[in-house]
């Protein structure tokens, strides 16, 4: 899909009202902000996948952090664990700068494309599976889009899992029993390689579970296994 289907997608997600206690919390997120960001503007809707169009990577997290990608409108823009990501990204050769604070800083991605499994924030980080399932689709469409797509990188068991149902709607349901996810586990599913990671938020960074060579060894496999040197 060029990138006029992909801005199509986009348009869709982001007027997406289908989750009632999702919408309820985004919006609420975005009225009462926090101390740190109360004289920000707040996004406070449905946050869509960022980067290269022509990506042979895709990243899939959890959801939007309320005050990361809820305020900043960009997926792992604006928290922690965005910081944590982009630096190891650009380590690797993926993007072009180490950190990234604003959705109109200029960052861009190199051959790799990021999403969320649950396009809204959820209330304890936590969607519920109707929350999930509603939300499922989008992933589908928009890795069915990347059609040079040929490693899905999963951040955490929530990603692995939703890459997994991903990969099943498309046509390509995987072994049985299906693989099990982990740091550094992999998979080859369908025209894809599925490569799992920690999800890098703070309860796993701060406590050492996830590291930054960790997390830049995962993105130096998916760029070796994608084609990239």
């Amino acid at each position: 899909m060029s990138a006029a289907g992909l801005a199509a997608l986009k348009a869709e997600i982001v007027e997406c009202f289908r989750c009632p206690r999702l919408v309820a919390w985004r919006e609420l997120v975005a009225r009462e902000r926090v101390a740190r960001f109360r004289d920000e503007p707040y996004w406070g809707r449905p946050v869509p996948g960022f980067g290269d169009p022509n990506a042979r990577i895709l990243i899939i997290g959890l959801a939007p952090a309320a005050h990361g990608g809820n305020r900043t409108g960009r997926v792992f823009t604006g928290d922690a664990s965005g910081d944590f990501l982009w630096a190891a990204l650009h380590a690797v050769g993926l993007a072009d700068r180490p950190s990234s604070r604003r959705a109109d800083d200029g960052l861009t991605l190199f051959d790799t494309r990021i999403a969320a499994a649950v396009r809204c924030a959820p209330p304890a980080n936590k969607p519920t599976i109707d929350e999930r399932d509603n939300c499922a689709p989008f992933l589908a469409r928009e890795l069915a889009a990347l059609d040079r797509c040929r490693v899905v990188v999963a951040l955490g068991h929530f990603g692995w899992d939703a890459a997994l149902r991903a990969f099943a709607s498309l046509g390509h349901p995987g072994p049985r029993p299906l693989p099990r996810f982990g740091h550094g586990a992999d998979a080859a599913i369908g025209p894809w390689a599925l490569i799992g990671s920690y999800h890098p938020s703070q309860q796993n960074t701060f406590t050492g579970r996830l590291t930054a060579p960790m997390l830049r060894d995962v993105l130096a496999r998916a760029k070796v296994a994608a084609g990239g040197d």
